[in-house]
């Protein structure tokens, strides 16, 4: 299959910008530096006090071996008030440090300011679904550099975990319920955003990309994807979606994947799990992606989710007629 459309958002990321550690990448977001702070406090009392453990415990194996096989140990030790007030209290002090540092920094992070940029967030085996204020539904997380915005994040399947690196925050989505991460300073460019819960089996695969606009780029970005159809056709829009939506379980070009690929499936018989065959048709197409329950392929278990309320009657279209072309250049 050739480039362009499909191409441009299935890349990722794959370099990360240049300004970031050995720990952690470049910074994107205003809250960073006062996360990365706790971060190598908490790093560097680990490493010191690491350090000196193994090397006291060094110490006494050299100075306390015992010297010859006739070697009695030597009782009477008594304790050392002092000693053991300074061994509680250094550690006590540092514990309280770092929770107030970290408590300070998650009520930061739990109590998003007035007015900002609500935009809802789905995830679901294996891939997620971002919702704007318009309506728009997309794959790939954009944002407005300049303007808070809050992440309002579900489940459709079990937990998982949307964590952009970049920005250093991490919420888990959870079936049934809602939970919140707001973003705020945001530095124009490229991320990449992946899931930090173990899902399942296509979890390394539940990838994205986070794209942040300058505050004009945004509003011009939103205002064409919200309607892909005005410049492309249906297949065009189908195989964008595809890309956006599908890729993460089912392939175009043959090769196995968590779910039968794509290439060839049009007008062609399809084995399902009950040992009846169907016609991969439009009707068929259609339930796939709104019912995936009721006809599960041979040879592949029940893992698909709904795409009810996420893809409108139009899109849907686009998808098969998408499909259809596949199975021409498969034919051919």
């Amino acid at each position: 299959m050739s480039a362009g459309p499909l191409a441009q958002v299935t890349t990722l990321p794959s370099v990360a910008p240049a300004g970031g550690s050995v720990w952690l990448p470049p910074r994107a977001e205003g809250a960073a530096a006062e996360i990365d702070a706790v971060f190598y406090f908490i790093y560097w009392v680990s490493v010191f006090f690491f350090v000196l453990i193994v090397v006291l415990m060094v110490y006494f194996v050299i100075r306390y071996r015992r010297r010859v096989e006739s070697e009695q140990p030597r009782g009477g030790a008594a304790h050392n008030t002092r000693l053991e007030i300074t061994w509680s209290v250094i550690p006590l002090i540092l514990v309280v440090v770092m929770f107030y540092l970290g408590f300070r920094g998650y009520m930061d992070l739990v109590n998003p300011p007035a007015g900002a940029m609500d935009i809802q967030v789905l995830a679901q085996k294996w891939s997620w679904n971002f919702t704007y204020p318009n309506g728009h539904d997309d794959a790939e997380l954009h944002l407005p550099a300049g303007r808070n915005a809050r992440l309002v994040l579900t489940s459709n399947d079990v937990i998982h975990s949307f964590y952009v690196p970049a920005f250093r925050k991490k919420c888990d989505a959870v079936p049934g319920r809602y939970t919140y991460l707001w973003l705020r300073d945001l530095k124009p460019g490229e991320y990449l955003a992946l899931c930090a819960e173990y899902c399942g089996t296509g979890h390394s695969d539940m990838l994205t990309r986070v794209q942040v606009h300058d505050p004009a780029d945004f509003q011009k970005w939103l205002s064409e994807a919200s309607d892909p159809f005005r410049t492309r056709s249906y297949a065009e829009v189908g195989r964008l979606l595809v890309a956006r939506r599908c890729a993460s379980c089912h392939s175009v070009d043959g090769r196995a994947g968590v779910g039968p690929t794509f290439k060839g499936l049009y007008g062609h018989p399809v084995r399902l799990q009950d040992g009846s065959t169907v016609t991969a048709d439009e009707n068929y197409l259609r339930d796939s992606i709104l019912y995936p329950a009721r006809q599960v392929v041979a040879g592949y278990g029940p893992v698909m989710p709904t795409f009810r309320g996420q893809l409108r009657d139009r899109e849907i279209t686009a998808i098969i007629e998408y499909l259809k072309e596949l199975a021409d250049h498969a034919n051919r």
